[in-house]
């Protein structure tokens, strides 16, 4: 799936917290925010895409997920934190080469030619991974061996990265042909960007076959890589992107811009991005994986960035370039996203109100970003309770309805959406920082129903305001209009 991911380490952040976040970018997925009990886990599971069968275990964790409403093909959870705290988003997909697949396969569904034959399973890919990984671990590096562990079992039919953290801890990790698998702590006080391509730089091999504490991988990864001449590197290091990478012709258009944006913007002035001397244009293949950002980043540092379209430059598809021009790179925050979720882990509060996920459904330009409190057994209607059915009475549709129409009309739509995203983000802040305060000082946490309410009921109506105003403004657009005094 064609996402954008940014990780944000506990010194980068704004207040000491991780924070990572993906747009999930679907086909105008319809999304929903629930959670799933573990009286609801499945203790078998059985992936819709690969039909393959899965044994559980039987001691799963309460976790939130954003699956998919119509479930014909799959749970598609994209990411959720579970009762341990712990935050998964899953999956970017990323790219890979002829000299991986070769080597290492994908493994795919393969129907069986006759009737006496039986299908054979394919492996595990996005529709499955937050399903059958984040109801069992209980920190980021656990993520990051269970998956592992089911990875070398099972196999996966797609390249995919994958984010997990905790309070302390940011890992990502990728995958490499149908087996293998390579992982990265995140340093604390850098960020990460990634836009659909494999990602890693750097890779210590002496640290993830010994100490193992900022690299990880599968356990044959050395000789995967020495016995079918992956290692492309002249300098004596490791650059797994240069192994099991790409950059081609269409990496220059669809991913290498949303890197070369999102660096743009967390460093101005200590990377040249511009004009004829820069480091990076938005078509180079090395910029890098993480780095250190010039100012602390905020949820709304995070929230811009993922609903970006190249605003203050010639690529902005809606400035005033040539039609060449704004149509040359795909935009970060694009029309067809379901959800984008920040999940971000406070671990200076207690565990009970440490975690909060800011949810976005519709195309990031045009919707707002809503916290609300992961540590709950129900999540409110007014985010759960999406159907197939166009209605105002979910932030899923309203913000689809709010999209189509500003988009259509920018120019005089803009300014609303400005408001909108602020009213929501600062009530989001304002309603968290009063239930924070009342719970720590009744010393109890029962009031996080309460809470998620009382953020839903904010949303709902500065969203059903901002539908109005822009159905007002699309409304004296119409080419239908006519008044007498026209003539």
């Amino acid at each position: 799936m064609a996402c954008t991911t940014i990780l944000v380490g506990k010194k980068a952040s704004f207040d000491g917290s991780t924070m990572i976040a993906r747009n999930d970018d679907g086909f105008f997925d319809e999304k929903r925010l629930t959670v799933v009990l573990p009286k609801d886990q499945p203790r078998k599971y059985k992936c819709k895409i690969s039909h393959l069968e899965i044994v559980l275990p039987d001691d799963p964790l309460r976790y939130t997920s954003t699956p998919s409403v119509d479930l014909s093909k799959g749970i598609w959870a994209a990411n959720g934190i579970n009762a341990a705290n712990v935050a998964m988003t899953a999956t970017e997909t990323i790219t890979t080469n002829p000299r991986v697949l070769s080597a290492d396969p994908f493994v795919r569904f393969q129907p069986r030619k006759t009737a006496r034959e039986k299908d054979i399973p394919g492996g595990i890919g996005e529709e499955d991974l937050v399903c059958i990984v984040l109801p069992y671990i209980r920190s980021a590096r656990e993520g990051v061996e269970r998956l592992g562990m089911l990875l070398e079992q099972y196999g996966t039919y797609e390249p995919n990265g994958i984010a997990f953290s905790d309070k302390n801890e940011i890992w990502w990790m990728e995958t490499i042909g149908g087996h293998h698998w390579i992982a990265c702590r995140v340093p604390d006080d850098r960020y990460v960007i990634m836009p659909n391509q494999f990602g890693l730089d750097h890779f210590d091999f002496d640290d993830a076959f010994g100490a193992k504490k900022n690299f990880l991988c599968s356990a044959d990864l050395r000789e995967f890589i020495r016995d079918n001449y992956l290692d492309l590197n002249l300098d004596g290091g490791f650059n797994p992107r240069l192994a099991f990478g790409s950059h081609s012709d269409a990496d220059h258009v669809y991913n290498t811009p949303r890197a070369w944006f999102m660096g743009r913007y967390f460093n101005p002035r200590t990377i040249r991005w511009d004009g004829a001397d820069a480091q990076f244009t938005p078509e180079s293949d090395d910029i890098p994986w993480s780095l250190v950002p010039e100012s602390k980043i905020t949820v709304e540092d995070v929230k811009y960035i993922l609903s970006s379209y190249y605003q203050g430059t010639p690529y902005n598809p809606y400035g005033k370039s040539s039609p060449e021009t704004k149509a040359k790179y795909r935009p970060i925050g694009i029309s067809r996203t379901g959800v984008m979720a920040i999940l971000q882990l406070r671990g200076y509060m207690p565990d009970e109100i440490s975690a909060l996920e800011w949810i976005c459904f519709g195309a990031n330009p045009f919707n707002a970003a809503l916290p609300v409190y992961a540590n709950t057994d129900k999540m409110p209607a007014y985010l759960s309770k999406v159907t197939m059915e166009v209605s105002t009475d979910t932030f899923y549709w309203t913000n689809r309805l709010i999209g189509a129409m500003a988009d259509a009309h920018y120019g005089s739509c803009i300014q609303l959406i400005e408001r909108y995203q602020a009213a929501v983000a600062n009530g989001g802040h304002t309603l968290i920082r009063e239930f924070d305060k009342k719970m720590l000082e009744r010393g109890r946490f029962d009031s996080i129903g309460e809470a998620n309410q009382a953020l839903a009921d904010m949303a709902k109506k500065e969203a059903n305001d901002t539908l109005s105003k822009v159905l007002r403004q699309a409304s004296l657009a119409m080419r239908c209009g006519y008044q007498r005094a026209d003539n």
